[in-house]
């Protein structure tokens, strides 16, 4: 974390972007199209016959502006052009653009080097959308933000806690820590289940049986043995986690946010199961 997050002066950025795009994550996917696509193919006195003729398709099937207003000589202004729409258009058409350039700029080595790096810069920049193959698709939707939103606004400071911490975990744009973002998740769920089963010395997986064998509260049994195994994934060999093994768990981005959002779904199920039994958390 930067010294301004780490002393509390400034916030972390958290939470995925899936209807914005904010001033971070447009200058950087600028920079992208301009380092790989443009600064590369403009000369001093005019611009390369490669990046021309695709500035044309451009005009012609993007735009839809007449072509001939592209100047090949003084191309500074067509070049200002791109960058004004790609700087002011809403967050949609900035991937609406991104998408014209990998799908038909002529060089495809190229088009793979601006996904990769598009790629990276999605993920670094928390947005809910990366390239799948040439298209940009979402990777998170709405219905899985309102999950992890529900979550943490829980009547339970504990479970809020964990959450917070799993969030700020994924989100950390300097060193995001998955394999911690993991751990707090699945905390999550074992402090709710603490609760339910009045138990706070058990384990996950007990939690659970308790909850079902002396509460009014009936468990799915696929639900419990869905989150069984995921205890086991995060659990050392005798079953109590205290850290997650480096031979266990493959922890990355996606891993990270599944467990996230499956535990903050979990959470909001069992609230709803409490509330129908009459059982006050």
């Amino acid at each position: 974390m930067k010294f301004s997050e780490r002393e509390g002066i400034t916030k972390p950025k958290v939470g995925l972007q899936i209807d914005s795009i904010d001033n971070d994550l447009r200058n950087r996917l600028w920079n992208a199209v301009y380092l790989l696509y443009l600064e590369p193919y403009c000369y001093p006195a005019y611009l390369d016959d490669k990046l021309f003729e695709f500035l044309k398709a451009l005009w012609h099937s993007y735009f839809k502006k007449p072509a001939d207003a592209i100047d090949k000589v003084n191309y500074e202004n067509t070049i200002h052009s791109v960058k004004l729409y790609f700087l002011s258009r809403q967050w949609c058409e900035v991937y609406d653009i991104i998408e014209f350039f990998a799908n038909n700029f002529p060089d495809q080595t190229i088009n793979a080097h601006f996904i990769k790096d598009c790629n990276a810069i999605l993920e670094t920049e928390l947005s809910g959308y990366r390239f799948v193959g040439k298209l940009v698709c979402p990777i998170s939707s709405k219905e899985e933000i309102a999950e992890i939103e529900a979550a943490m606004t829980s009547p339970l400071k504990s479970v809020n806690m964990h959450l917070d911490n799993a969030l700020k975990l994924l989100a950390d744009k300097e060193s995001p820590d998955y394999r911690n973002s993991i751990k707090e998740s699945i905390s999550s769920v074992e402090a709710i289940c603490k609760v339910l089963a009045n138990n706070q010395n058990t384990t996950l997986g007990e939690a659970l049986n308790i909850i079902e064998r002396e509460s009014k509260i009936t468990l799915h049994a696929d639900f419990k043995k869905a989150f069984s195994n995921l205890y086991h994934y995060t659990s050392d060999a005798d079953g109590i986690r205290h850290a997650l093994k480096d031979e266990k768990v493959n922890a990355g981005f996606d891993e990270a946010k599944f467990m996230l959002v499956a535990c903050s779904a979990f959470i909001n199920y069992l609230i709803a199961k409490a509330a129908k039994a009459s059982i006050k958390i």
